[in-house]
C-alpha cells in the first residue's frame, strides 16, 4: 500500500529570503554569534512546523529536532584545538552543507523538513570523526538531552527509511 506524501510544506518570502541571505555569508567564517542566530532561528522553524504537523511527524519530527544542536556540535568541533585538521575539514563541509540553501532536499523551498538530509549527512561526518577524535570531546561539545552515540545510532538506523537508501547511499560514498 502506498504512503500519502505530505504535501511541500509552505515557505513564507520572508523565510525564503532569510535562508538565501544566510547562504550568501557562506564565504565568511562561521563565527559564534552566527552559529547562534542558526540555531535560534532553526530551532524555531522546525518548532513551528512540528506545531502544524502534530503527532504526524512521529520520527522525522525527532530527528528533525536534533538539527540545531548537530549543526552547533560541527561548530564547536570544527573550532576545538584538540580536533585534527583532517576532521575539521570534513567538519566544515557538513557546517557548509547545512548553510547551504539548494541542497538535495532545499530548507529554501520545503522549510524545516529540508534539514533531515543536513542532518545525516552531518551525522554521517560525525561518525567518521569519532574514528580520529576522542568520544569525551564530541560528548564535551553536545548540547542535546540524550548521548550523542546513541543519537548518531538512532539517526543512522533510520536514516534509509527516512531518506531513501539511495541518498544515504551517496552520502555514504562521499564521506568514506
Amino acid at each position: 500500500m502506498e504512503q500519502e506524501q505530505d504535501p511541500i510544506p509552505e515557505v513564507s518570502e520572508e523565510e525564503f529570503e532569510e535562508v538565501m541571505r544566510e547562504s550568501s555569508e557562506l564565504s565568511a567564517p562561521i563565527s559564534s554569534s552566527r552559529a547562534e542566530r542558526f540555531y535560534d532561528r532553526t530551532r524555531e522553524r522546525i518548532r513551528v512546523y512540528l506545531e502544524k504537523k502534530g503527532t504526524v511527524a512521529g520520527k522525522t519530527g525527532e530527528i528533525l529536532l536534533l538539527a540545531p544542536d548537530v549543526f552547533v556540535l560541527l561548530w564547536r568541533l570544527a573550532n576545538d584545538p584538540r580536533v585534527d585538521s583532517k576532521s575539521k575539514i570534513a567538519l566544515g563541509s557538513g557546517l557548509a552543507y547545512f548553510l547551504f540553501p539548494l541542497d538535495i532536499t532545499p530548507e529554501a523551498f520545503l522549510g524545516p523538513v529540508g534539514f533531515i538530509d543536513d542532518i545525516i549527512f552531518a551525522v554521517l561526518l560525525l561518525k567518521k570523526v569519532l574514528v580520529e577524535t576522542d568520544v569525551a570531546i564530541v560528548r564535551e561539545h553536545w548540547a542535546g538531552k540524550e548521548d550523542v552515540l546513541v543519537v548518531i545510532e538512532k539517526v543512522l538506523s533510520s536514516a534509509e527509511r527516512i531518506a531513501g537508501s539511495e541518498l544515504v547511499g551517496r552520502f555514504r560514498k562521499t564521506v568514506k
